[in-house]
């Protein structure tokens, strides 16, 4: 079950992603950051690309495989509609494995809204929440 919503903060926006698992989390906090950039429901799953990071904690992970993401838009013009993570822990950390599916940006099509211009360890936070569920947050730079 993943999920994910926009939230309110100051002069920008937060993105905040829920699951039943960590991976899960991930993968709606990294759907939530193309959200902000494009409809997403309209992404069709054309073409994927790998992404493998290794950090010594979860939220530098999750920067890093965000900012992954952000530079294949950046440098391919891809917008990404389904995400699929893995994370294992090592003995440094975590590394994480992630196919993300998408296209490349159609503006009639996608809806361009914001531009992301960087991830930000801005209100980022990682937990596992009382019922059970994973949340993942943080604030892009806009």
């Amino acid at each position: 079950m993943r999920a994910w919503e926009h939230y309110e903060h100051t002069a920008d926006i937060g993105i905040r992603g829920y699951g039943s698992t960590l991976e899960e989390a991930f993968e709606a906090v990294a759907l939530g950051l193309f959200d902000v950039m494009v409809d997403v429901r309209k992404v069709e799953a054309r073409e994927c690309r790998e992404v493998e990071v290794e950090e010594e904690d979860l939220e530098a992970l999750l920067y890093s495989f965000l900012e992954e993401l952000l530079v294949l838009h950046d440098m391919e013009g891809l917008v990404f509609g389904d995400v699929r993570v893995k994370i294992e822990k090592t003995e440094n950390g975590y590394r994480l494995k992630a196919k993300a599916c998408g296209e490349p940006l159609d503006y009639e099509k996608h809806e361009p809204k914001e531009e992301v211009k960087a991830i930000t360890y801005h209100d980022m936070r990682i937990e596992k929440l009382p019922d059970g569920r994973w949340m993942a947050q943080f604030v892009p730079d806009l």
